[in-house]
């Protein structure tokens, strides 16, 4: 993660990268960079502040109950971890909502990797409804990876698709993380109760 300046934005310029997340209540950006992976924005609609996460799930996801699969341990942690910090915050359940951005299929490594997109997208809806967090906006799926910002006092997200060589760019940086965390072993999660468009 990394503050810098952009110069299309007057406000600072938060970058996170896969495993991260932030939450901010200052009129920052909050900027990643989406293959296969999913980013799960939440914003407090009534405080005006929120955070972006930056997630994949490890392996392909069969079993029926997604969020039962040991794979989902990763997408729920990065969702807990980005409500609890929205909590510290200050804001209530009843006044977030949630947009959800990414699912590209842009990995071409083996052990099963073809199903993540779908797996991540599948997870990120079905967890998020059954928390009853709405979503209000969502971009996933398709082949191109995506790039976001988003607008921490407004909840706004601009959103452009990357091509050329930045897409190898990108894949490189999910295989690097998809092969760290089939290797990490982590504790049990509790569960709690073009140019660019603006999503």
């Amino acid at each position: 993660m990394f503050n810098h300046r952009i110069s299309s934005f007057e406000q600072p310029v938060i970058t996170i990268h896969p495993g991260e997340f932030f939450v901010s209540k200052e009129d920052v950006v909050i900027s990643t960079v989406l293959g296969s992976c999913i980013s799960v924005s939440l914003f407090d609609v009534r405080n005006q502040l929120g955070g972006i996460n930056h997630f994949m799930l490890p392996g392909a996801l069969d079993t029926n109950d997604i969020l039962q699969s040991g794979s989902a341990k990763y997408g729920m942690f990065a969702i807990e971890l980005l409500y609890n910090e929205m909590l510290k915050n200050g804001s209530r359940k009843m006044d977030i909502v949630a947009k959800v951005f990414g699912g590209g299929s842009v990995l071409r490594v083996s052990n099963g990797s073809t199903k993540i997109p779908q797996s991540n997208i599948d997870f990120a809806f079905n967890y998020l409804e059954r928390e009853k967090f709405p979503i209000v906006a969502s971009d996933t799926g398709g082949v191109l990876p995506r790039k976001i910002f988003f607008f921490a006092r407004s909840g706004k997200v601009l959103l452009k698709r990357i091509t050329g060589s930045q897409v190898y760019t990108v894949e490189h940086e999910e295989e690097q993380y998809l092969r760290s965390i089939q290797r990490k072993k982590t504790g049990n999660v509790v569960i709690f109760g073009k140019p660019p468009v603006e999503a």
